[in-house]
C-alpha cells in the first residue's frame, strides 16, 4: 500500500542527480535548502538513520563522554572526533560546525537529564561534572579547529531548556564554550526566559548557604549571573546599531534582578512578623557586598545599579500612610530594624556619597509613593553608619522647610518633621534631639513662620493635623517649646495647646506630671513618675553643686508645674536617711530650698523629712534600699545583652574596616547600654566633670558595664591588629570613643581610669595596656569637643582638659610607676604614629598628647643610659605595631625603638612637644629618692648629665638655658616652688611635714642648687650684682595680688613660708649681693626690701623676725664682712644702715640674742682674734641693761637709739612674766619720756600678738596689765601718748622706725588694743586731751572697718578682761561699747577737740550715722574756733 510506494531519502536524491545536470548554482542553493533544514526542528539521529540505513551505526558524542557506559569508547582522541564529525558531515552535506553544535547541545540535555535528581535542583552531581567537563574538552578542540558553530549551540540548547541545569549553563560559560551574554541574548520567548532564570536563581539561593559541599559553586554561579545582569542590566551602551537580541538583555537583566529583590523584601516583610527570615532572601541580600563585583564591572555602572536597587526598596509596597509612619516610626530605628534591611541598606550607602544618597531619598520623595517604613529605617542607618551626614540631614530637612513654606505646601514638610525624628530617635551622640531642632527651627522670629501671618496660619495647621496621630513626647515638645508668635497671633497657639491638651488627656498623659529633665524625644515609652523623679534629683542636685544655685528648672516647677513638684520632686528629695555629719549637697540643696522665698518645700512635709531622718539614725537600717536591691536584678539581663552586642563586636574585627558592619554594632551597642545603666537621658552636658581621684568608686552595675566596654575595646584592637595595623583599620576606635564619651558614661569611664591607671597599672596585661593606650589617644583627639575635669579639692578651681587628665594618671614617683609609664607611654605614641603615618607632626598634633611624649622622654632618658647619646635613627623609621599587642613583648627594646625612630624624633622639634629644663624638673622633682629605680649615684650622675651637658648648654629657644648657670638657678628655683606650691595632683601628699602645700622636696634636688649657687657666687666675686632669688620671689608676690580675701592671704602666707625655706636651704651669704665700692660695703638692700614688704606681713612675732631667718642674716653678714679687709667696720656700718631701712633685723636679734650670740662668736673667732663688732657688743649691753633694769631701782644709761633699749627692756618684760608670772613695773617712771612712748608701742603690739595668736604668745590680761602699767606711768608724768595710734611714715617723727617694726595686721588692729585699754584709763583725763576726740573717733571707724570686713572675725578670741568689760567677749559687744563710750564722751569734750573733724565726719556718715550726727550737733552748737589758737603739739 502506501508503505510501499514510500522511497528513501537517498533515492529520491539520486533521482533528482540522474534527472538534472550539474550545475554550481544550483549546488550552492541546494547547500543553503540544507542548512535551513538543520536548523529547523528536525531530529538529527532519524536523518542520519536514513542517509546511513539502519546497519550504519551512527555517530553519538555520549558514547565519548559516558565512562560508565559498556559501549563507550576507551581514551578517545580529540582529533578523531573531529575527523568522524568532519566525515559525517560531509556525507550528510551540511556544515561541520551546526552539525558539531546541535551534537554537543543534545548531549548537554542528556548529561542534564540524568536520573536520581530532583527536577528543582540547579547543581551538578560530581558524576554530571565529570561528564560535562569531557564534553567541555572536546567542544573547546572543536571550537579550536573551528568546527563548533555557537550560534547554533545556543539555539540548539534552549530547545532543551525544560532539563537545562544553571550550573551546567555556567560553566559552558567559565570554559568559554558561549558566555552567557550571547546565551541569553539567543532566548526567544522573553518572559519564559525571566521566569526560567528567577525560578533558577531562586532554587540557587537556597542552596547557596546551606551544608552541601557545593555551596563554594553556587556562590560563584550567583555572583556571575548578578555580574552578568548589572553589567548588560545598567551599562551605559553607545552602540546605535544594536539587534533586537542586544536589546532584550537589559529587560531581562533589569527584570530578574528587580523581580528578586521584591521577592526578597516580601520574604524579609513576612519573615520579620514570623521572627524568622527565609533562607533565600538573606542571599539575595547579600549580593549587593562590592566584593560580589571586584573590577569587574566600572563604578558608574555600580553606581547606577545600587541607585536603582535603592530607589525600589523605598519604594516597595508602599501601603503605610504618613499618619502610620508618625505613629510607629519609633519602631523602626536602627537597632529595631531587621539586620538585614539595615545590612542591604549599609551595602548600597557604600557606592554612594552621603550627598548623592540624599539626592537619591528626595527625588524618591518628590516622584513616588514610598514605604515609610523603608524611608525613616534607611535615614535611621544613615544617621548611625555615615558621621559625617549629620550636618547634611539638617541642611535637608532646612530646604524641606524652607520649600514648604515657601509654597505652603505640606507634602514637603511631613518628609522634614518625619526625617528629623527619625534621626533624633538615634540618641544625641548621633543627631541633636528633635526638641532642639524643634525650638531652633520655630522658637525664634529669624523661623519660616515668621515671615506672614499666612505661613503661621500653615504651621498651626500642620501641626493641628498631626495632633490626632502624634506619640506624646512630640505634644510636650510643642507645647513647653512653642513656636513664637506674636501677641496678636497667640489665638492660634492657645487653640493649638487646648488641641493638644486634649490629646493628652485622651492618651492620659499629664505635662504637669513631666519630669524636669525629662528627654521628650526618646523612643521609650513614657518614663515612670518614681524613676524620672529621681533622675530629676540627681540632676538637680548635679547642677547645683556646679553653679551653687537652686535651678531654674526646679524654681519654674515650683511655681508653674506645682502637681509634679509636690507630688514626685519633693518626695523624692526628701527620702529619709541617716543624714551625714558634715552636711553633703544633698542636705545643703534641701535647706536652700528651704531657705528660698514662697517656702518651696512646705513646713510640715520638711517636719515629717526631719523626724523620719530622727528615725533613721536610731534604727540603722541596712543601706539598700528595696529599690536598690531591686536593681541588679534588672540590670542582669540588660548586661547580658550588652556583652553579647560586645561580642558581635569582637568578632566584626575580621575585618574593622568595614565602617557601616561597626556602626551597626556600635549603634546596638549603645541601645543595650541606656538599658544597663538608665542614665536620665542623656544628662544635661556640664562644663567640669567632677572626680575623686584619690579614691574613686563606682557602683556595681557602672563597673561590671565599663568594665565590658573597656574589655571589649582593648581585645577588639587586639584582634584588628592581627588583620592590619592602626591606619588600616577603618574609624572604628573613634566611634567606639564617641560612644564612651557620651554625657552619662564619660565620668564612669574616666573613674575607672583613674582606678586602672593610678592603682591597678602594674597589673595590667599587655592587651590592656594597649588598649587603654590607645584609647587615650583617642580621648585626647576628641579633647576640645570633652568637658574639662574637676578633682575636687585641693585642685584648683579651674577643671582640667582631657589631655591633662591623662597625663596626670602616669605618675612618676616611684621604680614601679616609671617602668609602667615607660610601657604605656611606648604604646600611646607608636599607636599614635602608626594610625596617621602620612600625616607630618606639624599637621597633626592632635593625635599626640603632649604630657605622654614629655614623660616618655623623661622616663627612657632616665632609665637608660644608651639613650643619653645622640640618638642613631633607624632608615627604615617603620614601627612594629603588633608585637607590641603580645604578653612576650619586651618593652625596653620597644622604647628604644621608638626612641630612635626618625619620624618620633622629628616629632621632639615641635615646641609643645620638647622637654624643657622646667619640665624636666617638675617631673623629677616628684621622684621620691627612697622607692626609686636609680641608686643614690646614679640619680647624682644623671642629675649632672641633665643640667650641665643637657639643658645649659642648649639655647633657650628650645627649652634650655643659652649657656647661663643664673637661668639655670632661677628656673630650678621656681620649678623647686611650683611644685611644693602644687596641690593639683594625683600624687598629693597629704601628711608631708617640709612645706605646707604636702609635697615633698627631692633633697637631691635641693642640693643641686646649693651646688649652682655656690658656683654662681665664685663666678660673682667682686662683682656687683643683685642677688637673683628677691627678683622671683617679689614677681610670685605680685603675681598672687593683695590679701583681699581669707584665701588669698593664707595662699600668700604658704608662698612666703617656701620662700624662707627655700633661703634657709642656701648659703646665707646669699642675702648680700656682693662687696662694692671703696671703701667696701654690704649691699643687702634687696633682702631689706623683702623683709619690710613681705617677711615683716608674715614671719613677725610681736616685732621680731623668726630665729632661723634672723640667725640666716647674721650668719651671712660675717661671712660676707669676713673677705674684706676691715669686717669691724662693715658690720658696724651695715647693722647702721638696718636702723633706718630694716629695724626689724635689730629687734629680732634682741629677742633671740641668746640664741644668737653663741653662733655669732663662734663664726667670729674663726676668723677674727678681736671681740665682735661694737654694733653687735651695743646688742648684746641693750639685752644685758633691760634684764638689768626690772632687778635695780636706779636708771641706766641708754646705748643705741632710743626705739632699741624699748625693745630689749620689752623683750625682758615678757620673759619675766613667762618666768614670774604677774609682775609690778614700778621702776618705768626712771625711764625716759620716748622710751616709755617706744615701750607702750611695742607692748601694744605684744597686746595685738597674744589677741592674735593667745596659745603662742602671753595671756592677753598680763599684756594689759604691761599696757594699763605703762599708760598710768605716762599720765602721771602727763606725756602725750595718744599719736602712738595715728603713725605715719611721712616727715621725720617715729613712724619711719615704728611702722616698720610691726605687720600690717597689727597695725589695722590697733582699735581693737585701742578701745581694750580705755577702760584702764581715767576718762575725765583723756577727754581733756586736745587729740583725744579725733583718735578715738579714727579708732572707732577703723573698729567698724574692721568688723565690716571680717578681720576680726578670724581672731581665735576676743579676750576682754577688765572690769569694765568683763562680760565682752565678741567683736560686736565691743564696738557697742566703744560707740557708747564715745557718744557719752562726746558732750563733754571741750570746744578745741573738734577741729579738723570734717573728714572723719565724711567717713562716719555712712559707718556711723548716729555718731556723725552727735558730732555734728556738738560742732554746730560751737563759735568758730581759729585752728591756729588750737593747734595740736608735736608729741616727739
Amino acid at each position: 500500500g502506501q508503505r510501499a510506494l514510500r522511497r528513501s531519502w537517498s533515492e529520491l536524491l539520486a533521482g533528482r542527480v540522474k534527472r538534472q545536470k550539474f550545475n554550481p548554482e544550483r549546488g550552492q542553493k541546494l547547500k543553503e535548502a540544507a542548512m535551513h533544514l538543520l536548523r529547523s526542528r528536525q531530529n538529527l539521529d532519524d536523518l542520519m538513520l536514513e542517509v546511513e540505513g539502519p546497519q550504519c551505526k551512527k555517530l553519538c558524542l555520549s558514547k565519548f563522554i559516558d565512562c560508565d557506559s559498556s559501549e563507550a569508547y576507551t581514551n578517545p582522541s580529540n582529533s578523531l572526533i573531529g575527523s568522524a564529525l568532519q566525515d559525517q558531515a560531509s556525507r550528510l552535506g551540511v556544515p561541520v560546525g551546526i552539525l558539531s553544535a546541535r551534537m554537543a547541545a543534545s548531549s548537554v540535555g542528556e548529561i542534564c537529564k540524568a536520573t536520581g535528581l530532583s527536577s528543582s535542583t540547579v547543581l551538578l552531581s560530581p558524576e554530571q561534572r565529570k561528564k560535562l567537563s569531557s564534553l567541555i574538552e572536546i567542544a573547546q578542540y572543536l571550537l579550536a579547529n573551528s568546527m563548533f558553530c555557537r550560534l547554533s549551540f545556543c539555539q540548539e540548547l534552549w530547545k532543551v531548556q525544560n532539563c537545562l541545569v544553571l550550573e551546567a549553563v555556567w560553566r559552558l560559560h567559565t570554559q568559554n564554550i558561549v558566555s552567557l551574554r550571547e546565551l541569553l541574548e539567543r532566548h526567544s520567548d522573553t518572559q519564559a526566559l525571566v521566569a526560567w532564570l528567577c525560578r533558577s536563581l531562586g532554587r540557587l539561593c537556597e542552596q547557596k548557604d546551606g551544608p552541601s559541599p557545593s555551596a563554594d559553586v553556587a556562590r560563584a554561579v550567583l555572583a556571575d549571573f548578578v555580574r552578568i545582569f548589572v553589567l548588560r542590566g545598567f551599562q551605559e551602551n553607545s552602540d546605535l546599531k544594536r539587534n533586537v537580541e542586544q536589546e532584550k538583555l537589559p529587560q531581562v537583566a533589569a527584570a530578574v534582578l528587580q523581580s528578586l529583590l521584591t521577592a526578597s523584601l516580601e520574604a524579609l516583610a513576612a519573615g520579620e512578623q514570623e521572627s524568622a527570615v527565609p533562607g533565600p532572601a538573606q542571599c539575595w541580600l547579600s549580593v549587593f557586598s562590592g566584593h560580589t563585583y571586584c573590577s569587574a564591572i566600572a563604578t558608574e555602572t555600580l553606581k547606577k545599579f545600587f541607585s536603582h536597587t535603592l530607589m525600589q526598596t523605598l519604594t516597595h509596597n508602599p501601603m503605610l500612610k504618613v499618619s502610620d509612619a508618625i505613629q510607629m516610626q519609633r519602631e523602626w530605628t536602627f537597632a529595631r530594624t531587621s539586620p538585614l534591611l539595615t545590612s542591604l541598606y549599609r551595602r548600597l550607602f557604600s557606592m554612594l556619597t552621603p550627598e548623592e544618597l540624599l539626592g537619591r531619598l528626595q527625588e524618591v520623595l518628590d516622584m513616588h509613593e514610598v514605604n515609610w517604613r523603608h524611608v525613616l529605617s534607611c535615614v535611621s542607618t544613615l544617621v548611625v553608619c555615615l558621621p559625617d551626614v549629620q550636618q547634611l540631614i539638617r541642611g535637608w530637612v532646612a530646604r524641606l522647610v524652607a520649600r514648604a513654606f515657601e509654597s505652603f505646601d505640606s507634602e514637603s514638610l511631613v518628609p522634614a518633621f518625619l526625617i528629623v525624628r527619625q534621626a533624633a530617635l538615634e540618641g544625641p551622640t548621633m543627631f541633636p534631639p528633635y526638641a532642639d531642632w524643634f525650638k531652633a527651627t520655630f522658637g525664634s522670629a529669624r523661623g519660616p513662620h515668621g515671615r506672614s501671618k499666612k505661613a503661621l496660619v500653615f504651621l498651626f495647621t500642620f501641626l493641628s493635623d498631626l495632633v490626632p496621630f502624634e506619640p506624646p513626647q512630640y505634644l510636650k515638645v510643642h507645647m513647653l517649646h512653642p513656636p513664637l508668635v506674636p501677641e496678636r497671633l497667640r489665638p492660634l497657639l492657645t487653640d493649638y495647646i487646648t488641641l493638644a491638651r486634649t490629646r493628652l488627656a485622651d492618651l492620659k498623659v499629664s505635662i504637669e506630671d513631666m519630669g524636669l529633665y525629662e528627654d521628650l524625644s526618646l523612643a521609650s515609652g513614657a518614663t515612670e513618675h518614681g524613676s524620672q523623679a529621681l533622675q530629676d534629683v540627681e540632676k538637680a542636685l548635679e547642677v547645683f553643686v556646679h553653679t551653687g544655685k537652686i535651678p531654674v528648672a526646679v524654681m519654674e516647677a515650683s511655681v508653674f508645674r506645682r502637681p509634679y513638684y509636690l507630688s514626685h520632686f519633693l518626695p523624692a528629695l526628701l527620702t529619709p536617711r541617716v543624714l551625714p555629719k558634715t552636711p553633703d549637697p544633698r542636705v545643703a540643696f534641701i535647706e536652700s530650698l528651704k531657705r528660698s522665698r514662697a517656702d518651696k518645700i512646705p513646713l510640715s512635709l520638711y517636719s515629717d523629712y526631719r523626724q523620719a531622718c530622727s528615725t533613721a539614725e536610731e534604727e540603722k537600717p541596712e543601706s539598700v534600699t528595696p529599690v536598690e536591691k531591686a536593681k541588679p536584678s534588672c540590670a542582669d539581663g540588660a548586661l547580658g545583652a550588652l556583652k553579647a552586642a560586645l561580642e558581635g563586636l569582637r568578632a566584626a574585627m575580621a575585618d574593622p574596616v568595614r565602617h557601616d558592619v561597626v556602626s551597626a554594632h556600635i549603634a546596638v551597642i549603645s541601645e543595650r547600654l541606656h538599658a544597663t545603666l538608665n542614665p536620665s537621658e542623656d544628662s544635661i552636658e556640664t562644663p567640669e566633670i567632677q572626680l575623686r581621684v584619690p579614691a574613686p568608686e563606682l557602683g556595681r552595675p557602672e563597673r561590671e558595664a565599663v568594665d565590658l566596654l573597656l574589655t571589649c575595646f582593648c581585645q577588639s584592637l587586639v584582634a584588628a591588629s592581627s588583620f592590619a595595623p592602626p591606619q588600616r583599620q577603618g574609624p572604628w576606635a573613634v566611634h567606639f570613643v564617641r560612644l564612651l564619651c557620651g554625657p552619662a558614661l564619660l565620668p564612669v569611664v574616666l573613674t575607672r581610669l583613674c582606678q586602672l591607671l593610678l592603682h591597678q597599672g602594674s597589673c595590667l596585661s599587655a592587651s590592656h595596656l594597649v588598649g587603654l593606650a590607645a584609647l587615650s589617644v583617642h580621648l585626647s583627639e576628641s579633647g576640645p569637643t570633652l568637658p574639662h575635669v574637676d578633682l575636687g579639692p585641693p585642685a584648683s578651681a579651674q577643671g582640667l582638659s582631657m589631655p591633662a587628665f591623662l597625663d596626670g594618671l602616669l605618675p612618676c614617683r616611684t621604680g614601679e610607676s616609671l617602668l609602667f609609664c615607660v610601657r604605656f607611654c611606648t604604646a600611646a605614641i607608636s599607636y599614635a604614629l602608626c594610625k596617621s603615618p602620612s600625616e607630618s607632626c606639624a599637621t597633626a598634633p592632635g593625635h599626640f598628647c603632649p604630657g605622654l611624649v614629655k614623660k616618655f622622654q623623661f622616663v627612657v632618658l632616665r632609665l637608660f643610659s644608651e639613650a643619653r647619646e645622640p640618638p642613631c635613627l633607624d632608615v627604615a623609621g617603620d614601627l612594629l605595631w603588633k608585637p607590641l599587642c603580645l604578653s612576650s613583648t619586651d618593652w625596653t627594646r620597644a622604647a628604644l625603638c621608638l626612641w630612635r625612630n626618625r619620624t618620633f624624633q622629628e616629632l621632639l622639634k615641635e615646641k609643645e612637644f620638647q622637654l624643657t629644663y622646667r619640665d624636666w624638673l617638675q617631673l623629677e622633682l616628684g621622684i621620691q629618692p627612697e622607692v626609686d629605680v636609680l641608686s643614690d649615684t646614679e640619680r647624682r650622675d644623671f642629675h649632672q648629665w641633665a643640667i650641665h651637658q643637657c639643658y645649659l648648654p642648649e639655647p633657650s629657644a628650645t627649652g634650655g638655658c643659652g649657656g647661663d648657670l643664673e637661668v639655670a638657678c632661677s628656673i630650678l628655683t621656681e620649678a623647686v616652688m611650683d611644685f611644693c606650691q602644687s596641690s593639683q595632683s594625683f600624687d598629693h601628699l597629704e601628711n608631708s611635714d617640709l612645706v605646707p602645700g604636702g609635697r615633698i622636696v627631692n633633697r637631691d634636688i635641693l642640693s643641686r642648687l646649693q651646688e649652682m649657687v655656690a658656683e654662681l657666687e665664685l663666678g660673682w666675686s667682686g662683682v656687683a650684682r643683685a642677688h637673683f632669688l628677691f627678683g622671683i620671689f617679689r614677681s610670685r608676690l605680685q603675681a598672687l595680688g593683695d590679701m583681699s580675701t581669707v584665701a588669698t592671704n593664707l595662699q600668700r602666707q604658704r608662698e612666703l613660708l617656701l620662700q624662707k625655706r627655700i633661703l634657709l636651704s642656701l648659703p646665707p651669704t646669699v642675702l648680700f649681693a656682693s662687696l662694692k665700692g671703696q671703701p667696701a660695703t654690704v649691699d643687702c638692700n634687696k633682702f631689706f626690701d623683702f623683709v619690710n614688704s613681705a617677711l615683716r606681713n608674715f614671719c613677725s612675732h610681736g616685732g621680731a623676725l623668726t630665729h632661723d631667718i634672723t640667725t640666716h642674716f647674721f650668719r651671712g653678714l660675717l661671712s660676707t664682712c669676713l673677705r674684706s679687709q676691715d669686717p669691724t667696720l662693715l658690720v658696724d656700718l651695715t647693722l647702721a644702715t638696718c636702723q633706718t631701712e630694716c629695724p626689724i633685723i635689730l629687734t629680732s636679734a634682741l629677742l633671740w640674742w641668746p640664741r644668737l650670740e653663741p653662733v655669732l662668736a663662734c663664726q667670729w673667732r674663726r676668723h677674727s682674734q678681736s671681740s665682735l663688732p661694737r654694733a653687735l657688743q651695743q646688742l648684746a649691753e641693750a639685752r644685758d641693761l633691760a634684764r638689768s633694769f626690772l632687778s635695780l631701782d636706779t636708771a641706766l644709761p641708754t646705748p643705741g637709739p632710743t626705739w632699741v633699749s624699748a625693745a630689749a627692756l620689752h623683750f625682758a618684760i615678757q620673759e619675766a612674766l613667762k618666768e614670774q608670772g604677774r609682775r609690778e613695773l614700778k621702776r618705768l617712771d626712771f625711764k625716759q619720756d620716748k622710751v616709755l612712748l617706744f615701750l607702750l608701742f611695742f607692748s601694744v603690739m605684744g597686746l595685738v600678738s597674744a589677741y592674735l595668736a593667745p596659745s603662742e604668745t602671753i595671756d592677753p590680761p598680763k599684756m594689759l596689765d604691761v599696757c594699763a602699767e605703762i599708760l598710768k606711768c605716762l599720765e602721771r608724768r602727763r606725756v602725750p601718748w595718744l599719736a602712738l595710734f595715728q603713725l605715719t611714715e611721712m616727715g621725720a617723727g617715729p613712724g619711719q622706725v615704728l611702722l616698720r617694726l610691726a605687720s600690717d595686721q597689727h597695725i589695722r588692729l590697733l582699735p581693737l588694743a585701742f578701745f581694750s585699754l580705755l577702760p584702764h584709763l581715767d576718762p575725765d583725763a583723756l577727754i581733756r586731751e586736745d587729740a583725744f576726740l579725733r583718735v578715738a573717733v579714727d579708732m572707732y571707724l577703723k573698729l567698724i572697718q574692721l568688723f565690716v570686713a571680717g578681720e576680726m572675725s578670724t581672731l581665735p578670741t576676743l579676750v576682754t578682761q577688765s572690769q569694765a568689760y568683763q562680760d565682752q567677749d565678741d567683736p560686736l559687744g565691743l564696738i557697742s561699747k566703744a560707740r557708747l563710750f564715745l557718744l557719752r564722751s562726746i558732750p563733754r569734750c571741750p570746744e578745741r577737740c573738734f577741729l579738723n573733724m570734717t573728714e572723719l565726719l565724711a567717713a562716719g556718715k555712712d559707718l556711723d550715722p548716729e555718731v556723725s550726727a552727735a558730732l555734728q550737733s556738738r560742732q554746730r552748737t560751737l563759735p568758730d574756733l581759729d585752728p591756729d589758737l588750737h593747734r595740736e603739739p608735736q608729741l616727739f
